[in-house]
């Protein structure tokens, strides 16, 4: 089967090259920002207009916001707007045009009902501090060089690798593998190369087809499974507030930059600041490299999974429990787990928001009316079963995989405050993921709009 995958690779630059490629970023900015206030400045005089009472025919023309169409202004003004184009690729410019009229469709689409999600702000220009610097270059020569530690970019040259590419080096001597794009990006005081690629993949199976796990994930423990299996927290974040706290105050006590007065930020205020994001910038390797290896491990032991369909983004309004939750990374568990049962072969199974699988009983099916999060132990005044809460839940999302699948039903098995029994084997209700399945099918449901998977490996 055929996915789109990213490999991702850190770079190490000189100083000419990290010049450079700055001033390919900067490309895209300028062509951005242009291209944002000629959008910006057309639909102002056409608001104007109509509140002086301009009719519709009379109206400014308006312009089209599409990729082709800003390529085309550019293209008629760049000699008088940025007289320097030609010592940047085309693509520098085209990455920020089409930044832009991503980001123009996803705010009028929020603003008709067609998108779903938070609604999306009107893009604002970008700016030269604040804004990360990035660059993606969809033609020309890209490719990795035979020793596998450079790899060449259009006008860029040759630029070495921090690491060896040899896994992608690999599909593509073997004709598994098509560059699609390379994006650089300068994260955490370094810059990556991403190279987006569409990656022909071996049908696989997972080491026991039969087996099905529940995975409930938590605080206490990162993941606890139906098998018993306890996952433990690392709890990066928390273990790395004391040295971010001493970065910061030494960050503070530097001359920064300042607006108001125009002053620029002073050398040892840049340095500080570099040590402060790589310092972010670890943390976020550490739990991504975390997620990845419990996600993978899962989907290529477990045939079926099944996880809880939660509602992160009302969690994080927990003040108290915000930090831990947003550290501990449940919906990156969740996407992993998404798209790597797709490639192994397995399913996943997502749990409706509302199925109570805490307050069920994993042993004889009834279910609590309420149940606090201070309880830790689930003790069941039916069949008198005693049991870890989260290690009940976890078995009662193993369960719903095996139960029967009514799909006349609709709804969730129980809304909030459940308070009726919830048999393993009655109505249940799940939902349907991209890459997922219901739990009394066979086989794989790919993504709806194709194969389009992506992972930092």
């Amino acid at each position: 089967m055929k996915v789109i995958q990213a490999y991702r690779y850190a770079l190490d630059l000189t100083a000419g090259q990290e010049r450079a490629v700055l001033a390919h970023a900067g490309a895209a900015r300028v062509a951005h920002n242009w291209a944002l206030a000629r959008v910006k400045a057309v639909m102002d005089q056409r608001a104007a207009e109509r509140t002086y009472g301009v009719s519709k025919e009379s109206l400014t023309p308006a312009v089209s916001w599409t990729l082709p169409a800003l390529r085309k202004a550019w293209n008629a003004a760049k000699a008088e707007v940025a007289p320097w184009w030609a010592e940047c690729s085309k693509e520098a410019f085209n990455t920020g045009l089409d930044a832009l009229a991503r980001g123009l469709k996803n705010w009028a689409d929020s603003r008709a009902g067609k998108r779903a999600g938070r609604p999306v702000r009107f893009p604002r220009f970008k700016s030269r501090r604040r804004s990360t610097p990035s660059v993606r270059f969809t033609t020309g020569t890209i490719r990795v060089e035979p020793d596998r530690k450079h790899v060449t970019l259009p006008r860029l040259g040759r630029l070495k690798l921090h690491e060896s590419a040899r896994k992608l080096a690999r599909r593509l001597e073997a004709g598994t593998a098509r560059i699609m794009s390379a994006t650089l990006r300068r994260d955490g005081g370094r810059w990556h190369v991403a190279f987006c690629v569409e990656v022909d993949r071996a049908d696989r199976q997972p080491t026991r087809p039969a087996s099905t796990v529940g995975v409930d994930v938590g605080i206490k423990h990162l993941a606890v499974l139906s098998t018993g299996e306890l996952v433990p927290n690392p709890r990066h974040l928390q273990q790395a507030e004391r040295r971010f706290r001493a970065l910061n105050r030494a960050l503070s006590r530097k001359a920064g930059p300042d607006r108001r007065v125009g002053r620029r930020p002073s050398r040892r205020w840049q340095q500080a600041s570099t040590r402060l994001a790589r310092a972010h910038a670890r943390i976020a390797n550490l739990r991504r490299d975390g997620l990845h290896k419990l996600t993978t491990r899962l989907a290529r032991q477990h045939g079926t999974i099944v996880v809880e369909d939660l509602n992160v983004t009302g969690m994080l309004a927990n003040r108290r429990l915000a930090r831990h939750i947003a550290d501990a990374g449940f919906a990156e568990i969740r996407r992993q787990l998404t798209y790597k049962t797709h490639w192994n072969g397995g399913r996943l199974t997502v749990a409706d928001r509302w199925y109570p699988s805490s307050k069920t009983c994993s042993a004889c099916g009834a279910a609590k009316t309420k149940l606090t999060l201070s309880e830790r132990e689930y003790a069941c005044e039916t069949c008198g079963l005693i049991l870890d809460r989260d290690l009940n839940a976890a078995r009662n999302l193993a369960a719903l995989a095996a139960a029967e699948i009514d799909t006349a039903g609709s709804g969730p098995v129980a809304g909030r405050g459940a308070d009726h029994k919830t048999r393993t084997r009655g109505r249940v209700a799940a939902k349907r993921q991209p890459g997922t399945v219901h739990a009394g099918q066979t086989g794989t449901v790919p993504p709806q709009g194709g194969t389009t998977d992506h992972v930092f490996t």
